[in-house]
């Protein structure tokens, strides 16, 4: 298992590490691992992945959701978290999502529209803002450049900042595909180099091996890809995507890998709302008896390595 990093080794500013702290310590386990319900599907694939289970067209819904299955984290655009985080703030913290797209147009040359600004995310309460990067688009560059000015926002105002590690295109597809070990592993590492404070990825697929580099076209265990990919997204937190809706067995699977690997958590959307409630937070359920056999750093400790800070942190928890 690799050392999972911590708040502690991220040399952060005051502003991040308050809100880091409270994500993962003072919601969910509080034990520094994360379990983040993301609800940002309805502008990225429309309104279809909501016909598994009409009750989650409600945000309203979602949001009950979140509350009751003890979640660190809700993920949502802007025109919603205007409308509904007023139905759990103070409950679940609300991760604002600061860019995105419609699947109508090819991905060929993907980019993700800024929609919302870090100054958004600070007006309705949020403790983290999260940014789409399509790494090896054709519209890297522009990407890039947008990426810049959200991540010198969330610096200046204390914002952590999730970096959703996608790769795309048509270089991709030739080299295994957007969830090969390959893919993945760089966009891990990309997301890292470019100052993330946490990282959203797939889990990767080593079998995936047409067209990739010498170095990944050999004989990898899922559990060895994922271990890589951890370690190379460093000091960067690692949240691992459930995408598509899987069977239960499945499911449990990956998040206990990613926990081995030293992942920080778990970013499950469509395996969980396009459940009925019930079976939602069973499955919610299953994920948390994963994740506390994996504890993060514990309190006592940030606050042991932090002083006064840490002290009044750990007090206020």
């Amino acid at each position: 298992m690799n050392v999972r990093p911590t708040i502690s080794d991220l040399a952060l500013n005051a502003g991040k590490k308050a809100r880091l702290f409270r994500i993962l310590f003072q919601h969910g386990l509080c034990n520094g691992t994360g379990l983040f319900l993301p609800y940002d599907q309805g502008l990225e694939h429309g309104p279809r992945d909501f016909f598994a289970n009409p009750d989650a067209t409600d945000p309203g819904y979602i949001a009950r959701l979140a509350v009751e299955g003890g979640f660190n984290g809700v993920v949502l655009h802007v025109g919603l978290a205007e409308k509904f985080c007023w139905d759990f703030a103070g409950e679940v913290p609300l991760i604002l999502k600061l860019n995105g797209k419609t699947e109508i147009p090819s991905d060929a040359e993907a980019l993700s529209p800024v929609t919302a600004t870090v100054a958004d995310a600070v007006r309705l309460g949020a403790v983290a803002v999260g940014y789409t990067l399509y790494v090896g688009s054709p519209a890297q560059a522009a990407d890039i450049g947008q990426y810049l000015r959200i991540r010198e926002d969330a610096s200046r105002l204390g914002m952590p900042l999730i970096v959703w590690a996608y790769p795309r295109g048509a270089a991709i597809e030739a080299k295994g595909g957007k969830d090969s070990f390959y893919a993945v592993d760089y966009a891990a590492r990309v997301a890292s180099e470019l100052g993330a404070d946490m990282v959203k990825v797939n889990f990767p697929h080593p079998e995936k091996r047409s067209g990739v580099p010498a170095a990944y076209d050999t004989d990898f265990s899922a559990q060895q890809a994922m271990d890589a990919v951890v370690r190379s997204a460093n000091r960067t937190l690692v949240l691992v995507s459930g995408g598509e809706r899987a069977g239960d067995d499945a499911m449990l699977e990956k998040a206990r890998q990613s926990a081995e690997a030293g992942a920080t958590g778990l970013i499950f959307g469509r395996n969980v709302w396009q459940r009925g409630h019930d079976e939602s937070l069973k499955l919610v359920t299953k994920l948390q008896e994963i994740l506390v056999k994996y504890p993060g750093q514990s309190i006592e400790s940030f606050a042991s390595r932090h002083g006064s800070f840490g002290e009044k942190m750990f007090l206020s928890s």
